[in-house]
Protein backbone atom coordinates (compact mmCIF):
# COMPACT_ATOMS: atom_id res chain seq x y z
CA UNK A 1 0.00 0.00 0.00
CA UNK A 2 1.67 3.44 -1.40
CA UNK A 3 2.04 5.89 2.27
CA UNK A 4 -0.38 8.05 0.32
CA UNK A 5 -3.19 6.19 1.41
CA UNK A 6 -2.49 5.86 4.80
CA UNK A 7 -3.60 9.50 5.39
CA UNK A 8 -6.57 9.34 7.17
CA UNK A 9 -10.05 10.24 5.89
CA UNK A 10 -10.77 13.56 8.04
CA UNK A 11 -7.57 14.63 6.75
CA UNK A 12 -8.89 14.07 3.14
CA UNK A 13 -11.78 15.37 4.20
CA UNK A 14 -9.83 19.10 5.10
CA UNK A 15 -9.04 19.52 1.36
CA UNK A 16 -6.68 22.34 0.58
CA UNK A 17 -8.32 25.59 2.17
CA UNK A 18 -8.72 28.82 0.70
CA UNK A 19 -6.06 30.30 2.10
CA UNK A 20 -3.29 27.16 1.06
CA UNK A 21 -4.16 27.95 -2.27
CA UNK A 22 -3.97 31.66 -2.48
CA UNK A 23 -0.40 31.15 -0.67
CA UNK A 24 0.40 28.81 -3.63
CA UNK A 25 -1.06 31.61 -6.20
CA UNK A 26 0.98 34.25 -4.39
CA UNK A 27 4.46 32.18 -4.28
CA UNK A 28 3.68 31.87 -8.28
CA UNK A 29 3.02 35.47 -8.55
CA UNK A 30 6.21 37.02 -6.68
CA UNK A 31 8.44 34.26 -8.56
CA UNK A 32 8.01 35.75 -12.16
CA UNK A 33 6.06 39.13 -11.42
CA UNK A 34 9.32 40.94 -11.85
CA UNK A 35 10.83 39.16 -14.84
CA UNK A 36 7.62 39.53 -16.03
CA UNK A 37 7.54 43.48 -15.55
CA UNK A 38 4.45 43.16 -13.67
CA UNK A 39 3.56 45.34 -10.36
CA UNK A 40 5.19 43.95 -7.17
CA UNK A 41 2.18 41.78 -4.96
CA UNK A 42 -0.58 43.46 -2.43
CA UNK A 43 -1.89 41.10 -0.65
CA UNK A 44 -4.95 41.70 0.78
CA UNK A 45 -6.29 37.97 1.14
CA UNK A 46 -5.52 38.00 4.99
CA UNK A 47 -6.56 40.15 7.86
CA UNK A 48 -2.65 39.97 8.98
CA UNK A 49 -2.74 44.32 9.85
CA UNK A 50 0.52 46.38 9.05
CA UNK A 51 -0.91 48.67 12.42
CA UNK A 52 1.89 47.55 15.36
CA UNK A 53 0.84 46.68 18.68
CA UNK A 54 1.09 49.04 21.90
CA UNK A 55 4.42 49.56 22.46
CA UNK A 56 3.56 48.49 26.62
CA UNK A 57 2.65 45.35 25.11
CA UNK A 58 6.20 44.41 23.65
CA UNK A 59 8.28 46.23 26.44
CA UNK A 60 6.53 43.90 28.48
CA UNK A 61 7.33 41.25 26.53
CA UNK A 62 11.22 42.54 26.19
CA UNK A 63 11.23 42.49 30.42
CA UNK A 64 10.50 39.18 30.93
CA UNK A 65 12.35 37.50 28.12
CA UNK A 66 15.49 37.24 29.73
CA UNK A 67 13.90 35.86 32.97
CA UNK A 68 14.77 31.53 32.51
CA UNK A 69 10.78 30.90 33.42
CA UNK A 70 10.23 32.50 29.95
CA UNK A 71 12.01 29.62 28.11
CA UNK A 72 10.15 26.95 30.20
CA UNK A 73 7.39 24.94 29.45
CA UNK A 74 4.16 26.78 30.66
CA UNK A 75 1.29 25.00 32.41
CA UNK A 76 -2.10 25.79 33.44
CA UNK A 77 -1.24 26.80 36.64
CA UNK A 78 1.84 29.16 35.85
CA UNK A 79 -1.30 31.23 33.08
CA UNK A 80 -3.79 32.78 36.47
CA UNK A 81 -2.06 36.14 36.37
CA UNK A 82 -3.17 35.94 32.58
CA UNK A 83 -6.51 34.45 33.53
CA UNK A 84 -6.45 37.20 36.33
CA UNK A 85 -6.65 40.07 34.12
CA UNK A 86 -8.91 38.65 31.46
CA UNK A 87 -11.54 37.98 34.15
CA UNK A 88 -11.26 41.96 35.16
CA UNK A 89 -10.97 43.20 31.59
CA UNK A 90 -14.56 41.02 31.12
CA UNK A 91 -15.58 43.04 34.44
CA UNK A 92 -14.78 46.50 32.85
CA UNK A 93 -15.72 45.42 29.41
CA UNK A 94 -19.46 43.82 29.95
CA UNK A 95 -19.76 44.11 33.58
CA UNK A 96 -19.60 40.41 34.13
CA UNK A 97 -17.76 38.62 37.27
CA UNK A 98 -16.00 35.81 36.02
CA UNK A 99 -14.36 33.28 37.90
CA UNK A 100 -10.03 33.21 36.51
CA UNK A 101 -9.59 29.97 37.69
CA UNK A 102 -12.71 27.87 36.50
CA UNK A 103 -14.27 30.07 33.79
CA UNK A 104 -11.23 31.41 31.88
CA UNK A 105 -8.67 29.76 29.22
CA UNK A 106 -5.45 30.64 27.58
CA UNK A 107 -5.43 29.86 23.85
CA UNK A 108 -2.83 30.11 20.93
CA UNK A 109 -5.10 32.38 19.29
CA UNK A 110 -8.78 32.04 18.71
CA UNK A 111 -8.58 30.03 15.36
CA UNK A 112 -6.92 27.38 17.53
CA UNK A 113 -9.85 27.03 20.29
CA UNK A 114 -12.96 27.12 18.02
CA UNK A 115 -11.28 24.14 15.77
CA UNK A 116 -10.19 22.21 18.68
CA UNK A 117 -13.89 22.71 20.67
CA UNK A 118 -15.83 20.24 18.37
CA UNK A 119 -13.28 17.73 19.90
CA UNK A 120 -14.40 18.45 22.62
CA UNK A 121 -17.43 18.06 23.13
CA UNK A 122 -19.11 16.34 20.35
CA UNK A 123 -19.15 12.41 19.40
CA UNK A 124 -18.65 11.13 16.17
CA UNK A 125 -21.45 11.92 13.94
CA UNK A 126 -23.19 14.66 16.34
CA UNK A 127 -24.86 17.57 14.11
CA UNK A 128 -23.50 21.04 14.79
CA UNK A 129 -24.87 23.91 13.15
CA UNK A 130 -22.42 26.73 11.26
CA UNK A 131 -23.05 30.31 9.64
CA UNK A 132 -23.03 30.14 5.44
CA UNK A 133 -20.69 31.85 4.79
CA UNK A 134 -18.27 30.78 8.01
CA UNK A 135 -15.00 31.07 8.78
CA UNK A 136 -12.77 28.32 7.65
CA UNK A 137 -11.62 26.54 11.16
CA UNK A 138 -15.63 26.27 12.43
CA UNK A 139 -15.83 23.36 9.85
CA UNK A 140 -12.15 22.23 10.30
CA UNK A 141 -12.91 22.18 13.84
CA UNK A 142 -16.04 19.79 13.00
CA UNK A 143 -14.16 17.03 10.21
CA UNK A 144 -11.77 16.63 12.60
CA UNK A 145 -14.21 15.40 15.08
CA UNK A 146 -15.91 13.41 12.67
CA UNK A 147 -19.36 15.64 13.14
CA UNK A 148 -21.86 16.28 10.68
CA UNK A 149 -22.08 19.77 9.84
CA UNK A 150 -25.09 22.08 8.91
CA UNK A 151 -25.44 25.43 7.86
CA UNK A 152 -27.49 28.52 8.19
CA UNK A 153 -27.57 30.69 5.34
CA UNK A 154 -27.24 34.63 6.20
CA UNK A 155 -28.90 36.16 3.09
CA UNK A 156 -27.38 39.51 1.80
CA UNK A 157 -30.95 40.81 1.56
CA UNK A 158 -31.43 40.79 5.42
CA UNK A 159 -28.12 42.24 5.93
CA UNK A 160 -26.45 38.82 6.67
CA UNK A 161 -28.66 38.22 10.06
CA UNK A 162 -29.47 35.02 11.16
CA UNK A 163 -32.93 33.32 10.66
CA UNK A 164 -33.21 30.59 13.09
CA UNK A 165 -36.69 29.40 11.99
CA UNK A 166 -35.16 28.05 8.95
CA UNK A 167 -34.61 24.76 11.28
CA UNK A 168 -36.89 22.68 12.44
CA UNK A 169 -37.67 22.08 16.14
CA UNK A 170 -36.88 18.25 15.40
CA UNK A 171 -33.78 19.89 13.44
CA UNK A 172 -32.85 21.97 16.31
CA UNK A 173 -32.91 19.02 18.97
CA UNK A 174 -30.86 16.78 16.84
CA UNK A 175 -27.96 19.57 17.43
CA UNK A 176 -25.29 19.54 19.98
CA UNK A 177 -23.17 22.70 19.19
CA UNK A 178 -24.07 25.65 17.28
CA UNK A 179 -20.95 28.11 16.02
CA UNK A 180 -21.74 32.07 16.22
CA UNK A 181 -19.59 34.73 15.26
CA UNK A 182 -20.77 38.54 15.37
CA UNK A 183 -19.12 41.03 14.24
CA UNK A 184 -18.93 38.49 11.28
CA UNK A 185 -15.98 37.55 9.68
CA UNK A 186 -16.34 37.60 6.27
CA UNK A 187 -18.97 39.56 5.90
CA UNK A 188 -17.68 42.44 7.75
CA UNK A 189 -21.38 42.42 9.55
CA UNK A 190 -21.20 43.98 13.24
CA UNK A 191 -24.38 42.36 14.01
CA UNK A 192 -26.68 42.92 17.03
CA UNK A 193 -26.91 41.59 20.48
CA UNK A 194 -30.48 40.71 19.87
CA UNK A 195 -29.47 37.90 17.25
CA UNK A 196 -26.92 35.92 19.97
CA UNK A 197 -29.02 36.71 22.73
CA UNK A 198 -31.92 34.46 20.34
CA UNK A 199 -29.23 32.23 19.67
CA UNK A 200 -28.23 31.71 23.33
CA UNK A 201 -31.91 31.00 23.99
CA UNK A 202 -31.88 28.74 21.19
CA UNK A 203 -29.26 26.92 22.75
CA UNK A 204 -30.66 26.46 26.43
CA UNK A 205 -34.13 25.13 24.95
CA UNK A 206 -32.62 22.24 22.84
CA UNK A 207 -29.88 21.60 25.08
CA UNK A 208 -26.73 22.35 22.67
CA UNK A 209 -23.44 24.06 23.23
CA UNK A 210 -23.04 27.86 22.06
CA UNK A 211 -19.70 28.56 20.59
CA UNK A 212 -19.28 32.58 19.87
CA UNK A 213 -16.47 33.87 17.89
CA UNK A 214 -15.90 37.05 18.74
CA UNK A 215 -12.31 38.47 17.68
CA UNK A 216 -13.57 41.60 16.63
CA UNK A 217 -15.86 42.80 19.37
CA UNK A 218 -13.36 45.86 20.18
CA UNK A 219 -13.61 46.88 15.63
CA UNK A 220 -17.44 47.42 15.17
CA UNK A 221 -17.21 51.14 13.29
CA UNK A 222 -20.82 51.61 13.89
CA UNK A 223 -22.94 50.94 16.75
CA UNK A 224 -21.70 48.33 19.79
CA UNK A 225 -20.35 44.84 18.85
CA UNK A 226 -22.58 42.07 20.57
CA UNK A 227 -21.22 39.62 22.86
CA UNK A 228 -22.29 36.12 24.74
CA UNK A 229 -20.65 37.78 27.79
CA UNK A 230 -23.79 40.21 27.73
CA UNK A 231 -26.57 37.30 27.48
CA UNK A 232 -27.81 36.42 30.87
CA UNK A 233 -27.31 32.92 29.91
CA UNK A 234 -24.00 32.51 28.96
CA UNK A 235 -23.09 30.11 31.82
CA UNK A 236 -26.32 27.85 31.06
CA UNK A 237 -24.58 27.04 27.39
CA UNK A 238 -21.96 28.95 26.20
CA UNK A 239 -18.13 29.99 25.39
CA UNK A 240 -16.95 33.08 23.74
CA UNK A 241 -13.20 33.14 22.06
CA UNK A 242 -11.62 36.62 22.29
CA UNK A 243 -8.48 37.34 20.61
CA UNK A 244 -5.42 40.07 20.73
CA UNK A 245 -4.80 39.41 16.86
CA UNK A 246 -6.88 42.05 15.25
CA UNK A 247 -8.06 44.47 18.26
CA UNK A 248 -3.91 44.79 19.74
CA UNK A 249 -2.52 43.59 16.65
CA UNK A 250 -0.40 41.23 17.94
CA UNK A 251 -1.47 38.68 15.31
CA UNK A 252 1.80 36.86 14.90
CA UNK A 253 2.08 36.00 18.58
CA UNK A 254 -0.69 34.00 18.87
CA UNK A 255 -2.66 35.25 21.93
CA UNK A 256 -6.14 34.45 23.06
CA UNK A 257 -8.04 33.36 24.96
CA UNK A 258 -11.71 31.51 25.94
CA UNK A 259 -14.38 32.42 28.62
CA UNK A 260 -16.80 30.54 29.49
CA UNK A 261 -19.14 27.69 31.31
CA UNK A 262 -17.27 25.75 33.76
CA UNK A 263 -17.77 22.24 32.10
CA UNK A 264 -17.24 23.77 28.47
CA UNK A 265 -13.90 25.55 30.01
CA UNK A 266 -12.54 22.27 31.65
CA UNK A 267 -13.50 20.04 28.51
CA UNK A 268 -11.35 22.27 25.96
CA UNK A 269 -8.58 22.67 29.02
CA UNK A 270 -8.64 18.68 29.31
CA UNK A 271 -8.05 18.51 25.10
CA UNK A 272 -5.20 21.26 25.03
CA UNK A 273 -3.44 19.80 27.61
CA UNK A 274 -2.87 16.76 25.69
CA UNK A 275 -2.18 18.59 22.52
CA UNK A 276 0.52 21.10 23.82
CA UNK A 277 1.87 23.76 26.63
CA UNK A 278 0.86 26.83 26.83
CA UNK A 279 2.34 30.23 25.42
CA UNK A 280 5.53 31.68 27.33
CA UNK A 281 5.00 33.80 29.90
CA UNK A 282 7.10 36.45 28.21
CA UNK A 283 4.11 36.78 25.95
CA UNK A 284 1.11 36.03 28.41
CA UNK A 285 2.77 39.65 30.08
CA UNK A 286 2.69 41.68 26.73
CA UNK A 287 -1.53 40.37 26.76
CA UNK A 288 -1.68 41.32 30.20
CA UNK A 289 -0.16 44.69 29.54
CA UNK A 290 -2.28 45.58 26.82
CA UNK A 291 -5.26 44.76 28.92
CA UNK A 292 -4.29 46.48 31.24
CA UNK A 293 -2.55 49.63 30.29
CA UNK A 294 -4.00 49.79 26.28
CA UNK A 295 -7.18 49.22 26.46
CA UNK A 296 -7.94 51.85 24.71
CA UNK A 297 -5.77 50.35 21.63
CA UNK A 298 -8.64 49.15 19.72
CA UNK A 299 -10.26 52.97 19.97
CA UNK A 300 -7.75 54.01 18.22
CA UNK A 301 -6.75 51.73 15.32
CA UNK A 302 -10.64 52.43 14.51
CA UNK A 303 -10.37 55.64 12.66
CA UNK A 304 -7.54 54.34 10.43
CA UNK A 305 -9.80 51.52 9.38
CA UNK A 306 -12.97 53.56 8.89
CA UNK A 307 -10.76 55.89 6.64
CA UNK A 308 -9.26 53.24 4.36
CA UNK A 309 -12.73 51.65 4.35
CA UNK A 310 -14.20 54.87 2.66
CA UNK A 311 -11.53 55.71 0.45
CA UNK A 312 -11.04 52.08 -0.95
CA UNK A 313 -15.12 51.93 -1.38
CA UNK A 314 -14.69 55.77 -2.89
CA UNK A 315 -12.27 53.99 -5.69
CA UNK A 316 -13.73 50.93 -6.58
CA UNK A 317 -17.44 52.27 -6.49
CA UNK A 318 -16.06 55.05 -9.39
CA UNK A 319 -14.87 51.93 -11.32
CA UNK A 320 -18.08 50.15 -11.39
CA UNK A 321 -17.71 47.98 -8.49
CA UNK A 322 -20.63 48.08 -5.98
CA UNK A 323 -19.68 48.14 -1.97
CA UNK A 324 -21.48 47.51 0.69
CA UNK A 325 -19.52 49.59 3.14
CA UNK A 326 -19.60 47.54 6.12
CA UNK A 327 -20.15 48.40 9.97
CA UNK A 328 -16.93 46.37 10.96
CA UNK A 329 -13.36 47.42 10.63
CA UNK A 330 -10.93 45.44 8.28
CA UNK A 331 -12.52 43.80 5.70
CA UNK A 332 -14.79 44.70 2.44
CA UNK A 333 -16.93 41.70 1.41
CA UNK A 334 -17.31 42.61 -1.94
CA UNK A 335 -19.62 41.27 -4.39
CA UNK A 336 -17.97 39.77 -7.86
CA UNK A 337 -18.23 42.74 -10.46
CA UNK A 338 -20.73 42.42 -13.27
CA UNK A 339 -17.54 42.00 -15.57
CA UNK A 340 -16.25 39.01 -13.73
CA UNK A 341 -20.31 37.75 -13.68
CA UNK A 342 -20.37 38.44 -17.66
CA UNK A 343 -16.78 36.93 -18.05
CA UNK A 344 -18.89 33.58 -16.49
CA UNK A 345 -15.90 33.31 -13.64
CA UNK A 346 -16.42 31.95 -10.31
CA UNK A 347 -15.09 33.39 -7.23
CA UNK A 348 -11.94 31.58 -7.24
CA UNK A 349 -11.38 31.87 -10.95
CA UNK A 350 -12.08 35.98 -10.59
CA UNK A 351 -9.47 36.12 -7.70
CA UNK A 352 -7.20 33.84 -9.65
CA UNK A 353 -7.02 36.33 -12.33
CA UNK A 354 -7.19 39.42 -10.92
CA UNK A 355 -4.08 38.54 -9.18
CA UNK A 356 -2.33 36.96 -12.18
CA UNK A 357 -3.38 40.51 -14.13
CA UNK A 358 -2.62 43.05 -11.35
CA UNK A 359 -0.50 41.47 -8.46
CA UNK A 360 -3.65 41.86 -6.21
CA UNK A 361 -4.71 39.01 -3.83
CA UNK A 362 -7.92 38.92 -2.54
CA UNK A 363 -10.09 35.56 -0.72
CA UNK A 364 -12.09 33.99 -2.83
CA UNK A 365 -15.73 33.93 -1.00
CA UNK A 366 -16.25 30.33 -2.00
CA UNK A 367 -13.97 29.91 0.51
CA UNK A 368 -16.00 30.63 3.33
CA UNK A 369 -18.38 28.41 2.34
CA UNK A 370 -20.97 27.84 -0.32
CA UNK A 371 -22.78 31.43 0.87
CA UNK A 372 -19.54 33.14 0.13
CA UNK A 373 -19.49 32.46 -3.56
CA UNK A 374 -20.20 35.39 -5.72
CA UNK A 375 -17.67 37.39 -3.30
CA UNK A 376 -14.73 38.37 -2.26
CA UNK A 377 -12.67 39.52 0.59
CA UNK A 378 -10.66 42.47 0.66
CA UNK A 379 -8.75 43.12 4.04
CA UNK A 380 -7.83 46.89 4.80
CA UNK A 381 -3.80 45.61 6.28
CA UNK A 382 -1.69 48.30 4.10
CA UNK A 383 -1.46 52.19 4.14
CA UNK A 384 -4.13 53.97 2.24
CA UNK A 385 -1.61 54.58 -0.37
CA UNK A 386 -0.97 50.81 -1.34
CA UNK A 387 -4.70 50.48 -0.99
CA UNK A 388 -6.24 52.98 -3.41
CA UNK A 389 -3.07 52.41 -5.96
CA UNK A 390 -3.95 48.67 -5.72
CA UNK A 391 -7.86 50.12 -6.33
CA UNK A 392 -6.56 51.64 -9.50
CA UNK A 393 -5.01 48.19 -10.73
CA UNK A 394 -7.74 46.83 -10.29
CA UNK A 395 -9.78 49.10 -11.50
CA UNK A 396 -7.62 49.48 -14.83
CA UNK A 397 -7.88 45.50 -15.34
CA UNK A 398 -11.79 45.30 -14.52
CA UNK A 399 -12.30 47.67 -17.74
CA UNK A 400 -10.61 45.17 -19.91
CA UNK A 401 -12.88 42.42 -19.04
Amino acid sequence: MPISDLVSDRVRGLGSGVFARNDQRKQLYRAGCFSAGLPPLLDLSLGSTDLQPPEVALEAIRAQLGLPESAAYCLHGATLPFREAVAAWAQRRFGVAVDPEREVLLLVGSQEGTAHLPMAVLNPGDQALLLDPYYPSHLGGLLLASAQPRFLRLDPAAEFSPDFDQLSTSEWDALKLMVLGFPHNPTATTGQQAWVDAAAERAVRHGLVLAHDNPYVDLALEGEAPALLRSPLWRQCGIEFFSFSKGWCLGGYRLAFAIGAEPLITALRQLKAVVDFNQSTALQAGAIAALEQAADWPERIKPIYRDRRDRMAAVLQAAGWPVRIPSMALYLWLELPEQGRAAGLDSEQFCARLLEATGVCLTPGHGFGAGGEGFARLALVHPIEQLEAGAQRMATWLATL
